[in-house]
This record gives C-alpha cells, sequence and structure tokens, in this order.
C-alpha cells in the first residue's frame, strides 16, 4: 500500500503542478492512494497586502474541491483519490476555520501551524523575524498553539509537528531537555484528542535536515499509540513522493506496521512494508 497524503499545487501560489499532473504521477509512481491537500485560504491577513504566493484565493476554494472531486471520478479505475485541505490553526480564527472545514465534503482534514500571530515561521522570506527572538520563548509559543489546535475537534491529522525548526534555529544545547519536554506535551496533546500524527518527510531537504518530527519524537509517539500517516509535502509533481521510503524505514524501525488513511472524515488503518 503505497499512499502519499500531503501535497500542493499551482493554486496556492508557491507550488507548481496542475492537480491533474499530481494524479498522472501518482498513477506513474503506483501510489494505492494520493491525497490532494492544498493550503487552505488566508483568513487572518489581507491577501493584497501580506507576502504574496501564500494560498490560494479564497473564490478558488470551490473551484479546487470540484476540480478534485473531478478528477476522482476521471481516475478511479487508477488510483484512489481523497480530497484533503491543510487547515492553519490561527487562534482567534477559530469560527472562519470551522466554516471553510464545514462547508466542504472533505475526506481529511491536516491541522497545521503556521503562524505565529502574522509571522509566518515556514516561510523562508521572514527568518528575520527570528532576529533578536529568544528561541526557546518562540518553541513555547509554537507548541502552544499546536496544543491549542489538537483540542479544537477540528482536524484528522497533525501536519509536521515540529515544523518550527524547519529553517535550523533552535535552543541551546543545554535547553534541549525544555524543548523535549514541549514536544512530549505536545504529542500528549495530540494522543489524547485522537489525531493521527503526520511524518512529513520534507523536512530531509529543509536546513533541520531530518523529517518532520524527529525518530525521537515518532518513537514517542509510538509509545503513546498515536496513529501515523505519511505525506512528501511535494509542491511540484516530480517531488511526490519524495522520501517516502526512508519515512516508511523509519516509522518500521520505531515499531510501526500500519499507516491512517482516510474517507470521508473515517480514518481506517492499511498494512505497510519496507
Amino acid at each position: 500500500m503505497l499512499i502519499d497524503y500531503h501535497t500542493h499545487h499551482v493554486r496556492c501560489g508557491h507550488a507548481i503542478g496542475q492537480l491533474e499532473e499530481y494524479v498522472l504521477k501518482g498513477i506513474e509512481m503506483g501510489l494505492t492512494q494520493l491525497g490532494l491537500s492544498d493550503h487552505m485560504p488566508l483568513i487572518h491577513v489581507d491577501p493584497a497586502t501580506y507576502y504574496p504566493e501564500m494560498a490560494m484565493p479564497m473564490d478558488e476554494l470551490p473551484r479546487y474541491v470540484e476540480e478534485c472531486l473531478t478528477l476522482k471520478e476521471r481516475y478511479k479505475e487508477q488510483i484512489d483519490i481523497r480530497l484533503g485541505i491543510e487547515g492553519d490553526y490561527i487562534e482567534g480564527y477559530e469560527a472562519e476555520i470551522e466554516h471553510i472545514i464545514t462547508s466542504y465534503p472533505w475526506d481529511y482534514v491536516i491541522g497545521s501551524v503556521h503562524f505565529l500571530g502574522e509571522w509566518d515561521i515556514s516561510d523562508y522570506r521572514q527568518t528575520h523575524n527570528w532576529e533578536g527572538q529568544d528561541i526557546l520563548t518562540v518553541y513555547e509559543r509554537y507548541y502552544d498553539a499546536v496544543k491549542k489546535a489538537t483540542a479544537t475537534g477540528f482536524y484528522d491529522i497533525m501536519g509536521h509537528i515540529d515544523v518550527i525548526k524547519r529553517f535550523g534555529y533552535r535552543p541551546e544545547v543545554d535547553r534541549i531537555q525544555e524543548v523535549e519536554a514541549l514536544e512530549n506535551l505536545a504529542l500528549t496533546a495530540v494522543s489524547r484528542s485522537g489525531m493521527v500524527m503526520e511524518l512529513n518527510a520534507s523536512g530531509l531537504s529543509k536546513a533541520c535536515e531530518e523529517m518532520f518530527p524527529s525518530k525521537r519524537m515518532v518513537t514517542e509517539a509510538f509509545k503513546l499509540g498515536i496513529p501515523v500517516t505519511v505525506g512528501s509535502d511535494a509542491h511540484d509533481p516530480l517531488r511526490l513522493g519524495e522520501y517516502l521510503d526512508q519515512a516508511r524505514a523509519l516509522l518500521w524501525d520505531v515499531g510501526y506496521r500500519q499507516l491512517s488513511v482516510f474517507e470521508k472524515r473515517k480514518r481506517s488503518e492499511v498494512p505497510f512494508e519496507i
């Protein structure tokens, strides 16, 4: 069973490739299931004045859903398409997020924290915001938002749970235990929520040079009984499935033997091999 549950497409502005290109690439690769999961439109900043090319415009959202469903039907004999969205958690905008999530027939919703206020901590154009910051304090803010996201009940999957490390900003070595305590509290929150955790392989190509989350966190998640799924976070059809062989190998080494998949917001488990 080969799956990839995290992909982005030209609509979001910072990816390339039409949805159908991802579908055709998935068929070529022999994927069993392909999750289409573009970014939720921006809701807490003005797209006209914020950084460009962050997410699809709000008026594109129904077109995105319609196209995904059309492709699902067109290629149903060759690949199983699942309709997803990566929905940012933004404190104070819960009503707007819930409206987007409840208005469409999603198979699954990835909950991700990208924003601390108006700072997108995953955007390379905004790394200057780290200047003058106490790094551990930023980590505390980030993991607090992760815990709040898990408590909403909006999401099926916790996406790239430790993406805060993306650009290599980490607290000093003598504060590692404090960071691990924050990570463990976030994992406990995921466990209590009943959510699935994503192993996002894209971190291997980033400055942090390890997957999201780290093997240590994956091991802790296994101990807590947290189900997992996998995603490449591809922003180019040619990178679909990238590093997922390494992701499956890591999961296998830790002890996982099943991956979570979703249909109409209902979770089931499928076996995987390495």
